[in-house]
């Protein structure tokens, strides 16, 4: 075997045309990957607007070869699978000789790898980010996804959640595998400290902006309470549609201390990460969001509910963990944080790259490949 795989990552997620932003981390894990080894993507989406049954592309971004098929909606389930597997064969004979299979999700497209498995005698591993399986969502998994769920998880040769959090949930629901824990990864040559501007506080939030997920509006109500403790301060929301809560911040008199910004390229987030005094997370359920490490690396400290595995990697001289839902608790920290800001920048971004830069995410992958090979 030679030190260098060929890698099919078999993605349910990953950016498109359709949702240019959707599985960022899954192509950011791709692209770490494809440093030590060659990556191929195949990912297939239904396109709404497509009037083909099926469309393929191929590009190289950002040096992965990425395979997409878009397909034709269609109202009828089998039709619809009928339409995935003519893509996934497509896209299939695109591709060279592969050596293994990583896919980004148990379900559906680990049905996929368990084709390549028993036909192709290809073994796979996963990884796994989805917050689905804990409560309350697990609840919404149908019988049948969690019986091929476990038909899929026995038959890997590893399954890697993101968090110890996230491994506890799948086993809850007894998907049983050989578990090993790899987080999200960091771009930490990229992912840099700076020294910090402090004429305007910068309080700083990245997300889908999915209020029942993100809790945005418990952010815009919190930061309206430290307005009086510091009425020049500013809160800067970075996502798509982060302007729906323009109505929220008129009704409360701050829009004039709040920035929307649409979302931005990876690229750009930097600059916003070490401009800013503090990265606040105030979600009701989070897995480990690669947005807090991103933070950790430009030495940014963070305030973040203590929900999912973020308590894992998260030390305790660089923030502050809070209760979910708790907005006095949240206040109070971000007082704390303006009074006396005393972070080591350099100490987060040397655990940053001990726990989650490409070269540590690769050497963990690369291990596990060839286990899976063995």
């Amino acid at each position: 075997m030679t030190n260098k795989l060929h890698v099919l990552f078999l993605c349910g997620w990953y950016p498109s045309r359709v949702l240019p932003n959707n599985g960022d981390f899954i192509q950011r894990h791709a692209e770490a990957v494809n440093t030590k080894h060659n990556v191929s993507v195949l990912h297939i989406i239904t396109d709404p607007n497509l009037k083909t049954p099926i469309e393929t592309s191929f590009e190289v971004v950002n040096n992965v070869q990425t395979h997409i098929a878009y397909i034709k909606p269609a109202k009828n389930n089998f039709k619809k699978a009928i339409l995935f597997y003519r893509a996934f064969k497509l896209l299939l004979n695109k591709i060279d000789f592969f050596d293994l299979v990583h896919i980004n999700r148990l379900y559906p497209f680990g049905v996929l790898a368990l084709f390549l498995k028993f036909f192709h005698k290809k073994p796979f591993i996963v990884s796994e980010h989805w917050t689905g399986y804990h409560s309350p969502n697990k609840h919404d998994i149908g019988f049948a996804e969690v019986k091929i769920s476990k038909l899929i998880a026995k038959s890997s040769s590893f399954i890697c959640p993101v968090s110890n959090d996230l491994k506890n949930s799948m086993l809850a629901l007894k998907l049983q595998g050989e578990y090993t824990v790899v987080p999200n990864v960091v771009n930490t040559d990229n992912f840099t400290t700076t020294v910090k501007k402090m004429n305007t506080f910068k309080v700083l939030h990245i997300s889908n902006m999915l209020d029942k997920h993100k809790n945005v509006s418990g952010i815009i109500s919190t930061f309206n309470l430290f307005l009086e403790h510091l009425p020049q301060a500013e809160l800067i929301l970075i996502g798509e549609k982060s302007i729906q809560y323009k109505t929220l911040t008129d009704t409360l008199n701050i829009s004039d201390n709040v920035t929307f910004i649409p979302h931005i390229p990876h690229q750009d987030v930097i600059r916003e990460m070490q401009n800013a005094h503090v990265f606040v997370l105030f979600s009701n359920y989070e897995n480990l969001p690669c947005v807090i490490l991103e933070s950790f690396a430009c030495g940014t400290p963070v305030i973040s509910t203590d929900v999912g595995g973020i308590h894992e990697f998260f030390p305790t001289d660089f923030g502050y963990l809070i209760q979910k839902g708790n907005q006095d608790d949240f206040l109070e920290k971000l007082i704390a944080i303006e009074k006396q800001y005393n972070f080591n920048g350099n100490d987060m971004h040397q655990y940053a790259v001990a726990n989650f830069s490409v070269n540590k995410i690769v050497e963990m992958f690369s291990n596990l490949y060839r286990a899976a090979l063995t």
